[in-house]
């Protein structure tokens, strides 16, 4: 049975990291977007669903995995950008994504999903792999290894396929999981401003993990985002932020 966003965010939280919760009602405004201020603008995040969001940056409007019903996206600009981290559904929607994208759009993506556009989407498009760099407005953008470490989920997301990212503004580096582990690539991150970090089973990690991965490489803010799985695997962003070290903010976004 699904949780209600409502039931996760009254969930008693211990005070281990610093938590932001938004009354329900500003969460529920413009898609809770939260804003962090950066030389030359800010970044403003608008969660959509799951692990689809909006990312307004100095440098461009970003979509991170657009899925879902293209209404959902009516309120924000057309993205400069589109990151998409693998194929899987929740992921990867040819028909959101050929819905949002505007004449100047570019798409950056892993190569398994490149291999699967519509040509008229891949004319826009570009494939990274595990360890490659982009060039997006004078943006570096980093395609980090995501993929599962434990045996029984290795099924899900293997090794080399899908990607993370880590999207280096002027002054602020944005890490952005996609469907993972807490694996070595993750836990050697340094200097990331703000992450959004996955948790769902049997896919992912449980909150323990990925508490513990946040913990080691120390962003400054947190999303825990990605959490609704299967078969009571969904995971409680609240105890996860209860057991995130000190000096890490978490954020908690209307994802659903």
């Amino acid at each position: 049975m699904k949780q209600s966003r409502r039931q996760f965010l009254t969930t008693t939280v211990a005070t281990a990291g610093v938590v932001t919760l938004l009354p329900y009602a500003a969460q529920a405004a413009a898609h809770g977007g939260n804003m962090f201020p950066m030389t030359g603008g800010e970044v403003k995040v608008h969660p959509i669903d799951h692990a689809s969001f909006v990312m307004e940056t100095p440098a461009g409007v970003i979509y991170c995995d657009p899925v879902g019903e293209v209404a959902n996206y009516n309120d924000f600009a057309t993205p400069d950008l589109i990151l998409i981290t693998h194929e899987h559904g929740d992921h990867y929607n040819a028909e959101t994504l050929a819905g949002v994208v505007g004449e100047n759009t570019q798409i950056l993506t892993n190569p398994a999903v490149y291999d699967m556009l519509p040509e008229a989407l891949k004319a826009k498009a570009n494939a990274l792999a595990n360890g490659e760099q982009a060039m997006f407005n004078e943006v570096s953008i980093e395609a980090i290894p995501a993929y599962n470490t434990t045996e029984e989920r290795k099924q899900f997301h293997p090794q080399g396929r899908d990607n993370g990212y880590i999207v280096n503004l002027s002054d602020f580096r944005v890490y952005i999981s996609g469907d993972t582990e807490a694996t070595p690539e993750m836990l050697a991150l340094e200097n990331i401003d703000l992450a959004f970090v996955c948790m769902n089973l049997p896919f992912t990690m449980d909150a323990t993990s990925a508490a513990a991965a946040v913990s080691t490489f120390k962003p400054s803010f947190v999303y825990p985002y990605h959490y609704r799985g299967r078969d009571d695997g969904t995971q409680d962003p609240a105890a996860f932020a209860a057991m995130v070290g000190e000096g890490i903010e978490v954020k908690m976004g209307d994802w659903y």
